[in-house]
């Protein structure tokens, strides 16, 4: 991706996508109560667990974001070694255990009177898939929002991808796994291939064949663009589905939504500042700060959704733990936004500054 035309600025679908989440799970809550017949229909079209009409609109949310991954700037990971060590760390080493640990605190301790044991179970699998999925997609506007630098966030996102395809069925499998959830592996390894590797090598092959037939400035200006509200519709017509599952869950438990809400938001400021305090202590600019920063704190909330819709199904606590995710993400981003760029001064200068 060429520097400046790799991201843009936050749109106004995804802007108030926290506004969209709740009209869609008023909406499918209202057809769970009163049309129980949709999603008992919809329940019919399933393929070893997986929803097949889920699993199509989540294709149409994840083939984009792969498509904006350049592996090209990977040549480039050893220019600034110092900020990718940060993100791996904080991503891979750090993030999936800091988020089961806040989490399993909150579930077992803090709410143990308000959640059953096994709904808190749910609910911490579901934030745990939140925690070993770091974003993909949205960390390109979080990036551009910060002034970051574009060539260094496209480093970042094309290595995490690469981790994801090793890192997450392990650090999933071994979080599930202290936590006393059944894990049914073969569930868990056709996910990844479905919802990572597969449109992983699609979003790859596109580029590759596009570029080569049209450009890079047809396939970066015009070709990924049309897919823009294509990815919202998507997640937006799959939270319908998934909260028409759980109509009756939701209206019985309405504090509940609130409650996962809130270890999600301590984990996401707790990982911001650890990468970007991180990157202050070892003197890097702030382009590469905050960036740093965001894509540790932010999540690849559709992957995360689409595992577990998979391992536990529509009307499990762990979908309604990563849709939380989803509904949390872009308020609280748009603060940590704020915070770094209010605090350019901790940094060394740069010639974007």
């Amino acid at each position: 991706m060429s520097t400046e035309k790799s991201q843009s600025g936050i749109g106004f679908f995804e802007k108030y996508l926290t506004v969209w989440v709740f009209i869609c799970m008023a909406v499918g809550v209202l057809i769970g109560i009163y049309l129980p017949g949709v999603p008992e229909a919809l329940s019919k079209f399933e393929y070893e667990n997986v929803s097949i009409p889920v699993a199509i609109l989540i294709w149409l949310m994840i083939y984009p974001m792969m498509l904006k991954v350049d592996f090209n700037s990977i040549k480039q990971v050893g220019q600034n070694p110092k900020g990718l060590i940060i993100t791996w760390v904080t991503n891979w080493l750090i993030k999936p255990f800091t988020m089961y640990g806040i989490a399993a605190f909150f579930f077992y301790v803090v709410f143990k009177e308000t959640i059953p044991t096994e709904l808190a179970k749910e609910y911490l699998a579901g934030v745990v898939l939140l925690g070993a999925a770091p974003c993909t997609a949205m960390v390109f506007v979080w990036s551009h929002l910060t002034k970051g630098n574009p060539a260094y966030t496209l480093v970042q996102v094309a290595t995490n991808d690469l981790i994801i395809l090793i890192g997450f069925v392990p650090i999933v499998a071994f979080l599930l796994g202290i936590s006393d959830i059944s894990i049914p592996w073969m569930t868990l390894f056709l996910s990844v291939v479905l919802f990572v590797v597969i449109p992983l090598i699609a979003g790859w092959f596109s580029r590759i064949v596009i570029t080569k037939n049209r450009g890079l400035n047809y396939f970066e200006d015009i070709f990924i663009p049309k897919f823009n509200n294509i990815t919202i519709f998507g997640l937006l017509l799959t939270l319908i589905i998934i909260f028409s599952f759980q109509g009756q869950t939701i209206v019985d438990n309405p504090i509940n939504i609130i409650l996962i809400a809130v270890p999600l938001i301590i984990q996401t400021f707790f990982i911001f500042f650890i990468a970007y305090l991180w990157a202050k202590i070892w003197k890097l600019p702030h382009d590469i700060a905050a960036p740093a920063g965001m894509i540790g704190a932010s999540n690849f909330f559709e992957l995360a959704v689409a595992v577990a819709i998979s391992l536990f199904g529509l009307n499990s606590g762990a979908t309604i733990a990563t849709v939380v995710g989803v509904l949390v993400e872009v308020p609280v981003m748009l603060t940590l936004v704020k915070i770094a760029n209010n605090t350019t001064k901790w940094f060394i200068k740069t010639n974007q500054d």
